[in-house]
């Protein structure tokens, strides 16, 4: 950044006076509150963040500090704002994966090929010799909820996923979002909405890993010595003590 286009020390202040002011319009807006989803709140939320970001961007560019505060993205869904009873539903769902394996990928898809050249179905001879043919090929030939299933044999691996539920007034007329499907969704007429990621399962290990941690604790020397002590004394290839012994019969050659 230029020095000329440099934010001035006047315009932090201000930046920072407009913090103060979101602060406290967020904070009389949660005391306000209606129930859980109350729209004032989510807007003087998104005020307070986006004053705050803007105040540590200046702050950052005119005194080269930042602050302590995290600022949220905007991947935050807004409250549900759609109908109450639905006529229609969306979901939508995005499912990644890794080509782990492939000329797992490519055998599989040969196979497909082969069988659809005795039928006469199928894509052409060939298709399946290249990584993105074999993926038309499967992808075809299978619905996603089979390849989600089996995707180790496809030589797949599961990466992020994500399936959001959308209200609708009507279904939407044949054909109407075909060539961007995604790109009609209301954030706030998504019902609900589900992730999967291996990031959840990262923080999951940590949490064990250190309650494990937590758990251990050094064995006491003492009860360590009680321990072999004990060892000493039992005699486990013997379970009779000398007194034993002396109190037993030798066995007469007529009682066999």
């Amino acid at each position: 950044m230029s020095d000329a286009a440099q934010p001035t020390a006047a315009e932090v202040r201000a930046a920072a006076e407009a913090v103060k002011t979101a602060l406290d319009r967020h904070l009389a807006a949660v005391e306000r509150r209606s129930g859980d989803d109350d729209p004032a709140v989510y807007e003087a939320f998104n005020q307070l963040a986006a004053a705050a970001e803007a105040y540590d961007e200046l702050l950052y560019d005119h005194y080269d500090e930042v602050t302590p505060f995290e600022i949220p993205g905007d991947d935050a869904l807004p409250p549900y704002t759609g109908p109450e009873e639905p006529n229609a539903i969306s979901v939508l769902i995005r499912r990644d994966y890794a080509v782990a394996e492939p000329q797992r990928l490519l055998a599989q898809a040969g196979r497909v090929e082969a069988a659809d050249a005795e039928t006469g179905t199928g894509m052409g001879a060939g298709t399946s010799d290249t990584v993105h043919g074999a993926l038309g090929v499967l992808f075809g030939e299978f619905e996603p909820d089979e390849i989600a299933s089996r995707h180790k044999e496809f030589g797949l691996e599961e990466a992020d996923s994500t399936l959001w539920v959308t209200a609708a007034d009507e279904p939407a007329d044949p054909g109407d979002w075909l060539e961007s499907p995604f790109d009609q969704v209301d954030p706030e007429r998504v019902v609900c909405r589900f992730d999967v990621s291996a990031v959840f399962d990262d923080e999951l290990d940590e949490d064990e890993d250190d309650d494990l941690a937590g758990d251990e604790e050094p064995a006491d020397d003492e009860d360590a010595d009680d321990l072999e002590s004990d060892l000493d004394e039992d005699d486990l290839g013997s379970g009779l003590d000398e007194q034993d012994d002396e109190d037993l019969e030798p066995l007469d050659a007529t009682d066999r």
